[in-house]
């Protein structure tokens, strides 16, 4: 428990102190952010904001972790660094993007093409890896079974293990593309991302924690959870709990930077990467319930304005339609953050209720 409160807490203070510093540096190279001329009107103040603050996030997620592990003198653990190693690979791939953006002055940085290659490689790395290096006990971070609370009997590897391995890698990606791409697309109001990310991070946190406590390591019981490194895992979401709160001081209304892509792709690929670690793959589903239903809103907007010819939403992601029919930027955050918050209550609760009625 020490070693998460340590990384909770250098996270935070590296984050809240280091924005700062690195809101000057980016001020001064003129690294701004491009707003769109076709969103709200309101955003046009927004041009110039210095963006890739997600770097901050990153940088103190990592120190987090390696002073929390050597204060405690507790080595690292694969799972731990599968989740870093996701987070960070992603964040460069949006840091690319950001950076194209910035030289170029343009809303489009990465083309789909290298984007995708780059989302890819990364997300193939992360699994197999996951899956075929185990604990020299054959406990693997990442299992073939698509899970819930914990794995269930729909195994990928019904076909033996290479086509479990391919089938685990392909689930895997789309995990990994929807989490990171539901995370940008709610990063366009100020603190509306960082915000929802702070209570599915706190969500994954205490599910480390209890499946710590819970584990079949050393001692198997009826109810414990086959994970491996859970521990571990919690201490990775205690960073990014505390990177990304110190984070959101200096990016709530008004916002003094931007995650941009760095942040959002890195913030979306480790909550990815401790579902699928964690075994609650399904469950991420409840506990960002907010990033899937921004990412539903482009996906009904995009699809059927192509069979139509007509919108659903004023605009789309969902945030930018309330913004347009009169809310205030404000209050649509918060109240997405209550809705945030109200997805993580519900996923937790179907979390710890599972464990209760299979004790009774």
């Amino acid at each position: 428990m020490k070693a998460v409160v340590i990384a909770a807490a250098v996270a935070m203070v590296c984050s809240l102190f280091g924005t700062p510093l690195y809101i000057r540096f980016l001020v001064r190279r003129g690294f701004g952010q491009f707003i769109r001329d076709d969103g709200p009107t309101s955003h046009h103040t927004k041009r110039g904001t210095p963006t890739m603050g997600g770097a901050v996030i990153i940088a103190a997620t990592l120190l987090g972790y390696g002073l929390a592990h050597g204060l405690t003198v507790w080595e690292p653990t694969l799972s731990g660094l599968l989740v870093l190693f996701l987070m960070v690979g992603l964040g460069f791939v949006g840091w690319l993007d950001d950076y194209i953006k910035i030289s170029k002055q343009r809303s489009l940085g990465l083309r789909v093409g290298p984007k995708l290659i780059g989302q890819s490689v990364v997300a193939i790395a992360f699994a197999v890896v996951a899956l075929t290096v185990d604990n020299g006990e054959t406990l693997t971070p990442a299992s073939t079974h698509v899970s819930f609370l914990r794995d269930l009997p729909l195994d990928l590897a019904f076909a033996g293990p290479v086509v479990g391995l391919v089938l685990f890698v392909i689930w895997a990606m789309v995990m990994i593309a929807g989490t990171s791409n539901g995370v940008n697309l709610a990063d366009g109001l100020d603190g509306l991302a960082s915000g929802a990310a702070v209570a599915v991070a706190g969500s994954y946190l205490l599910i480390g924690t209890w499946q710590s406590n819970q584990s079949c390591e050393p001692i198997p019981t009826p109810l414990c959870y086959q994970v491996r490194d859970p521990r571990d895992l919690a201490v990775v979401a205690a960073c990014l709990l505390g990177a990304t709160f110190g984070f959101l001081w200096w990016n709530a209304s008004p916002a003094k930077i931007f995650m941009g892509d760095t942040g959002s792709l890195a913030i979306g690929g480790a909550l990815a990467g401790l579902a699928i670690l964690t075994r609650t793959q399904l469950l991420l589903i409840l506990l960002g319930g907010l990033f899937v239903i921004i990412l539903m809103s482009v996906v009904i907007q995009v699809g059927y304005f192509k069979m139509t010819g007509t919108r659903v939403f004023r605009m789309a992601p969902l945030q930018h339609h309330f913004e347009l029919a009169g809310w205030n930027e404000v209050t649509v955050v918060i109240r997405f953050w209550i809705i945030a918050g109200l997805f993580c209550g519900f996923g937790l609760g179907v979390f710890y209720a599972e464990w209760v009625v299979g004790t009774q």
